[in-house]
């Protein structure tokens, strides 16, 4: 009788076991389908974070390429300062961006970003009139070596980019990143197109200036605007040999900003005197600062391409 007891007690823990193990297995479950709800949040802050990361490149390339232009120009207005105070504080919002875990809007950036935007349109009214001011008024002359309209304009992009980056690592898990009521992927790829092909436009400018000597100067103003055509031509319904043939484009074009940045250098070694003077020389010759842009641009091109794909 005993023996029957403890057999029916045997039994009873090992149902009791059975039932621990499927209680283990639905938890297992749970946090399976935790973890695959919390996926787009993850997806979403990366990609902000890569946009964040092409502001920082556009914001650092406005900092330096301000710093030296109106260095030669004496600041003679104090004005002048401006920029660069705000492509330095542009630049560190970036950066915490990039090393913040957060899926979510910061309200000190957001407003960092958007005083950038201002201040860049802001500048480009003031470049635009010290063009027109001039004797003969809008001419290839005064364009040539008047102040260059690009700077601001790119200070514009950082801060929009900027708060793009903001508003996309801030969308919900399972909704779509939307900005200006469109859907993320579709604006940034149309507004990268425009930031792409009118810092091509600036290059195309200083490089006629240029009288193309080199023919590593024709790069810029071929590479760039094809991968312009394939992304802007992703706005739309694109195929995966398309996005494929874009994505590859903007690399090369992001390839090509570091690498003007060393033909620029490169320019300055062949002044007279070489770095030797670098004092005037790199005052006088081509900006080392001012390729990264395509850069940064690129960057921002590829991640609304991310942004497509999951459009």
């Amino acid at each position: 009788m005993s023996l029957a007891v403890r057999k029916v007690e045997d039994t009873s823990g090992l149902d009791a076991l059975i039932s621990d193990l499927g209680t283990l297995e639905t938890l297992a479950r749970l946090a399976v389908s935790t973890s695959t709800i919390r996926l787009p949040d993850s997806d979403f802050l990366d990609i902000g974070r890569q946009l964040n990361g092409a502001a920082a490149i556009l914001s650092l390339s406005v900092l330096c390429d301000s710093a030296l232009e109106h260095y030669r120009g004496s600041f003679h207005n104090r004005v002048m300062y401006t920029p660069l105070v705000v492509s330095a504080l542009t630049l560190g919002a970036s950066l915490s961006g990039i090393a913040s875990p957060k899926a979510k809007r910061h309200p000190v950036r957001d407003s960092v970003y958007a005083t950038a935007g201002l201040i860049g349109l802001a500048g480009l009214g003031f470049h635009a009139y010290n063009v027109l001011k001039r004797p003969g008024g809008l001419s290839w002359l005064n364009l040539f070596y008047s102040a260059p309209v690009g700077a601001p304009a790119a200070l514009a992009l950082a801060g929009a980019l900027g708060r793009c980056a903001e508003i996309v690592r801030g969308t919900s898990p399972g909704k779509i990143a939307k900005i200006m009521q469109r859907p993320a992927g579709k604006f940034l790829s149309a507004f990268c197109t425009i930031g792409i092909w009118g810092t091509v436009a600036e290059a195309a400018l200083l490089h006629f200036r240029g009288s193309f000597q080199n023919p590593a100067m024709y790069l810029p103003v071929s590479i760039p605007p094809a991968a312009g055509l394939l992304l802007v031509q992703c706005v739309g319904r694109a195929p995966a040999l398309q996005l494929r043939l874009a994505r590859w484009a903007l690399r090369l074009t992001a390839i090509l900003g570091f690498a003007g940045s060393g033909f620029h250098v490169y320019g300055v070694s062949r002044a007279m005197g070489g770095w030797r003077n670098w004092t005037q020389n790199l005052l006088n010759g081509p900006p080392i600062p001012a390729p990264p842009s395509f850069t940064g641009l690129a960057l921002a091109g590829l991640a609304a391409l991310r942004l497509r794909e999951k459009e």
